[in-house]
């Protein structure tokens, strides 16, 4: 009797769970689940789209939340119950500002409903606006406008030379006669035409001879421009390049007796230290290598730091002290500072090395 008992209440709870979610949960009958709205200007605002919805069930309903898919997509709803026989909505609006081409979003509708999620889609297509000319060259400089007045090489090698350039737009409404100053002897640098008439395009051409270059590692330049003869500091061009060495020239058994660079470590943490102090480590430089390991160049990232080694050749089987110094002086917070090793290890010719901790104000 007691097992037929509890059978019994076990039926009877699971028939008043059921009841009770039947009794809580209603029916939705949407007139579409999905819009398309074909092609949308992106200068033309927000496109808008309301999914209209009838309650069929025989509960109210009662929306929780809708969420989209991204920030570009808002959605608006009916947030009163919507009684059974009623009407509701989900507006649901896209903004195509900065975002051309086609789009598939969605928008989670949650509600007392079967499943208790519906979800709804948006698509389309942004028809990109016209450009104006300060869109295409974004950068002023003096009577031009150009896209970009940053040119980077990357990485040149110090047997090579590269020539790349930089398209700018006469704005002036008058001929331009183009010069440059500050140009450094591994520079060449030209505007062709040199003459440019307005509202026409040119372009400034930049040849890099890292053949010129006697030192390795990270190059910053800045080229003046001037126009019609008129000098103006604030006109110019950057010019970067990394210089590495050239190794592709080396033999197998060149490379089998290279010198090999290693580290004790690699990142140091000084931890916490009151502004004003000097923090000081000692990086040991080791050559595991066949030939002497040559320390082309040693360069902090920033002024605050100071890094040399106790001698710049390191015989095969050796070590030497890089002795770093970071004034903590005017800093404040996290630290981390890089200094950049470069050598002639033909397979690790460049190391990083870092610096880390925090600086707090002193008391």
């Amino acid at each position: 009797m007691k097992y037929l008992f509890r059978l019994f209440a076990i039926a009877l709870l699971v028939s008043v769970v059921l009841h009770a979610g039947a009794q809580t949960a209603t029916e939705l009958s949407f007139e579409s689940l999905d819009h398309d709205f074909g092609k949308i200007r992106e200068e033309g605002g927000a496109a808008t789209y309301n999914f209209s919805f009838k309650n069929i069930g025989k509960v109210p309903l009662v929306i929780s939340n809708v969420s989209a898919s991204c920030g570009c997509t808002t959605p608006e709803w009916s947030h009163e119950p919507v009684l059974p026989g009623k009407t509701g909505f989900i507006k649901v609006s896209y903004n195509p500002l900065n975002r051309p081409g086609g789009f598939n979003k969605t928008v989670s509708m949650v509600a007392n409903i079967p499943n208790g999620v519906q979800i709804l889609k948006i698509s389309g297509e942004v028809i990109p606006k016209a450009l104006s000319i300060n869109d295409q060259y974004p950068i002023e400089m003096g009577k031009v406008r150009l896209l970009n007045n940053n040119l980077s090489f990357v990485r040149i090698k110090n047997t090579e030379s590269k020539t790349d350039s930089l398209k700018f737009l006469n704005t002036s409404g008058a001929p331009l006669k183009i010069g440059f100053k500050g140009v450094l002897p591994h520079l060449t640098v030209k505007a062709v035409p040199d003459v440019l008439q307005p509202n026409a395009t040119g372009f400034f051409v930049v040849t890099f001879d890292g053949t010129k270059v006697s030192e390795l590692g990270f190059q910053m330049y800045r080229i003046y421009v001037t126009f019609n003869g008129e000098d103006n500091y604030n006109n110019g061009i950057n010019v970067s390049a990394t210089i590495e060495e050239d190794f592709s020239k080396l033999s197998q058994k060149d490379i089998q007796n290279a010198p090999m660079i290693d580290f004790n470590e690699r990142v140091y943490d000084f931890g916490e230290v009151k502004e004003g102090k000097k923090v000081e480590y000692t990086f040991k430089i080791f050559n595991k290598g066949k030939s002497d390991l040559l320390i082309r160049s040693v360069k902090a990232s920033c002024g605050c730091t100071a890094a040399n080694p106790s001698t710049n050749v390191v015989k095969p089987g050796t070590d030497t002290d890089l002795k770093v110094v970071f004034d903590s002086t005017g800093k404040m917070g996290l630290q981390n500072k890089t200094i950049t090793i470069i050598c002639n290890d033909p397979n690790n010719s460049t190391t990083i090395l870092r610096l880390t901790g925090n600086v707090v104000k002193a008391q």
